[in-house]
């Protein structure tokens, strides 16, 4: 069974990509003339977003440096360790809804020091599976097409994040806990 699928899964990709081709030339679209212009479009909007990545990145490094993010881990551990949250992975909670990279280099940190199969490890997977990057998202997409009324996308964002965050805590420990 696992043949079959890993076959499937091998060529799912090239079948969609030449059935998209085919039904297009058919229809008498210029494929590779709307490929140009899309990537010409992808291109320009590339540009765009790297002034509000490397704000993103710099915010994030100042917060980090600053030792605020090792004050927040201070106050918060004893609170969250009556619920069943180690203190190892609230940074890696507190990083994701700023940066996915950074979070993912924490979980992979966290992984290699208590294994996979460790409560730890399957927390943190869990969380960085359920979670999203909602200042990155904000401020690189929101930023770079423009849009400056997001105060409300911040608030869902975040409540988003905290209920997922809420959910895997209570998952795992439900189920490997």
């Amino acid at each position: 069974m696992y043949g079959v699928i890993a076959e499937i899964s091998r060529w799912a990709i090239p079948f969609a990509i030449f059935f998209i081709l085919l039904i297009a030339s058919l229809k008498g679209l210029q494929v590779f003339e709307i490929f140009v212009e899309g990537a010409s479009e992808g291109f320009a909007t590339a540009i765009k977003t790297i002034p509000y990545l490397v704000a993103m990145l710099v915010a994030i490094n100042i917060f980090r440096a600053s030792g605020a993010m090792a004050i927040i881990f201070k106050l918060l551990s004893p609170l969250l360790n009556n619920f069943g949250f180690p203190a190892e992975v609230l940074t890696h909670a507190l990083m994701r809804p700023l940066s996915g990279s950074a979070a993912l280099g924490i979980a992979t940190n966290l992984i290699s020091t208590h294994g996979p199969d460790s409560f730890i490890g399957q927390l943190v997977s869990t969380m960085q599976g359920s979670t999203d990057t909602t200042f990155y998202v904000l401020a690189l997409y929101f930023g770079s097409v423009g849009v400056t009324k997001y105060r409300y996308a911040i608030v869902v964002g975040l409540a988003a994040d905290l209920t997922t965050l809420i959910a895997s805590v209570y998952i795992v420990n439900k189920i490997f806990g």
